[in-house]
């Protein structure tokens, strides 16, 4: 048998690589991906161990208050045109005020409310409102324009928001929502704003917005 060659049959065989062998995970995160370098079972079992809380510590949950709880109950007993007829409520007696307190017949040389407009003589962001309010509630929506034109111009949106949430809180109504981008909001804040410096400026035509 001198000189014969030996070829890959007769050769035996090398012991396999560890390396290279996929090994099944024994813990309890399940079979490892196959692969030339599969990761260690430890690894599995530690990161799996890592999503649930510590072991030996007991945490307490936070218990609420005794106005909280009673919030919560009544919110729960409550029926579900309760919280519409609130705010409708809430409405209602801004309403009442400005018919009431009649902020239109004012003397000339009382004091203003505004607690801005009383230190520094300046319009506030909201003053007029309550004028506007009243001339709207008679119908006179020139002169409520007047007085807050930016008040008047969002009414009919902040009805619409109003009916379409009270009536599918109380109803269950499905009426088409007024999506408001938080782009359009900011565009009418920056709005406002520049209407609350323009109606305190000291030439005309501004000085017609001067409340």
């Amino acid at each position: 048998m001198y000189g014969e060659r030996v070829t890959s049959v007769d050769r035996p065989a090398a012991p396999p690589d560890p390396q290279t062998v996929p090994v099944p995970p024994t813990g309890p995160a399940g079979p490892a991906p196959v692969g030339p370098h599969p990761l260690p079972a430890g690894l599995h079992t530690e990161h799996a161990g890592s999503a649930s809380w510590p072991a030996g510590v007991a945490y307490q949950p936070v218990e609420p208050d005794r106005f909280t709880r009673l919030v919560l109950r009544m919110h729960a007993r409550a029926p579900r045109w309760a919280v519409p007829l609130a705010a409708l409520g809430c409405v209602g007696v801004g309403m009442a005020y400005a018919l009431l307190s009649d902020p239109t017949h004012s003397d000339p040389d009382a004091r203003p409310t505004c607690l801005l407009k009383l230190t520094t003589g300046l319009d506030c962001p909201g003053c007029g409102g309550t004028r506007a309010l009243w001339y709207v509630l008679h119908g006179d929506l020139p002169a409520a324009a007047r007085h807050h034109f930016l008040f008047v111009f969002s009414l009919p949106f902040l009805a619409y928001l109003f009916v379409t949430w009270a009536g599918n809180r109380a109803f269950g109504w499905r009426l088409p929502e007024l999506r408001l981008s938080p782009k359009v909001i900011g565009g009418f804040l920056a709005v406002w704003f520049a209407f609350s410096v323009a109606r305190n400026l000291p030439w005309a035509p501004f000085t017609s917005l001067y409340v």
